[in-house]
């Protein structure tokens, strides 16, 4: 086949190569970049279809489909935390659509579905946590941290990074876990007392513990699957499953209304829940927790059943009220303050 393949990093060039095709994608993914690719690459070698790919976090996905809201250039969003997704379920940003693989799904992906009127759906699941860097913190003396509480040490004063929760779904989570886990006002006060030992806030949600397996860092608050995606690499990587509770995610996928390329979306929506595909994303390193029951999931995942998960309330989160209050309290409270 001759193909168009369009690759479009955030911040990069576009690389272009072959002739056109009649049919096209204009696909959104909020996962890390080698699962993006892979991505691309599986569908555009099974499909007579040319895919374009933009990487982006969810928050900046989410703001590229409001500002395109009157004219889409987006036909399918996939994968970055549920939350932004089902603010743009209920903003209208995405459309209704019922795969006929919903049946082959676990409870939580369906249930992602039917919170949002089935304007989004589960893709897979992680819980999050921090991976610290073994050598840094047995250098510095710091004995290693498995509680929320223990991250206020001052002996990591300038070790941990975050995401921005205003561009990242991961942050975004980690946000939301804390209100729940321990009130608002009092997730507030934690997590001002937390911004005297952070040394960066980044854009991306994978990004912190990036930096700690490099050694830039001594930790980074994240999902575990990112994690451990690191220690699987052979980076001196310790993952933590906070010891008070934590949250989880749902990551989605979401039908862009107004879509330009429908039927061509719609077939990538089903081509990747089966179980098929999602099999084989551990092998461009993605240690999440697969929507699909029959989906083989990666030996060196997590085990959600033995980590405290919170009742994480997606819904109340996920709205756009809710989420814009919260953005906004931390905007004024803790990123906006001396950073």
């Amino acid at each position: 086949m001759n193909k168009t393949i369009a690759i479009l990093v955030a911040g990069g060039a576009s690389v272009v190569a072959g002739a056109a095709s009649a049919q096209n994608l204009n696909f959104i993914c909020s996962a890390d970049q080698a699962v993006c690719e892979r991505l691309v690459s599986e569908f555009e070698g099974s499909h007579d279809i040319d895919v374009n790919m933009v990487r982006l976090s969810s928050g900046e996905a989410y703001a590229k489909l409001r500002a395109e809201a009157r004219n889409p250039q987006t036909d399918l969003w996939w994968g970055g935390t549920g939350d932004p997704h089902l603010q743009a379920a209920s903003d209208d940003l995405t459309e209704e659509y019922q795969s006929p693989m919903l049946e082959e799904l676990q409870p939580w992906a369906v249930q992602q579905a039917e919170t949002s009127g089935h304007r989004t759906v589960g893709v897979y699941s992680g819980a999050l946590g921090w991976g610290y860097n073994t050598e840094i913190l047995s250098e510095k003396g710091v004995e290693p941290p498995r509680c929320w509480d223990d991250l206020l040490d001052p002996a990591l004063a300038g070790e941990i990074q975050i995401a921005d929760p205003n561009s990242s779904g991961t942050a975004y989570t980690a946000l939301a876990t804390l209100v729940q886990l321990m009130g608002e006002d009092e997730a507030f006060e934690y997590l001002k007392e937390l911004d005297a030992n952070v040394s960066q806030y980044t854009k991306s949600g994978s990004a912190p513990v990036k930096a700690a397996a490099r050694g830039e860092s001594g930790l980074g608050i994240v999902f575990m699957h990112d994690a451990v995606a690191q220690a699987e690499e052979g980076f001196p990587i310790e993952v933590v499953a906070p010891c008070e509770g934590t949250g989880y995610e749902i990551g989605s996928m979401s039908l862009i209304a107004g879509a330009q390329n429908e039927e061509e979306a719609k077939t990538f929506y089903d081509w990747v829940l089966t179980a098929e595909v999602q099999s084989i994303l551990p092998e461009a390193g993605s240690f999440q927790i697969p929507s699909n029951k029959n989906a083989e999931a990666p030996e060196a995942a997590p085990d959600l059943s033995e980590i405290k998960l919170i009742d994480y309330d997606f819904a109340e989160y996920g709205g756009t009220e809710r989420r814009s209050e919260l953005l906004s309290r931390w905007d004024s409270e803790v990123g906006g303050v001396g950073n």
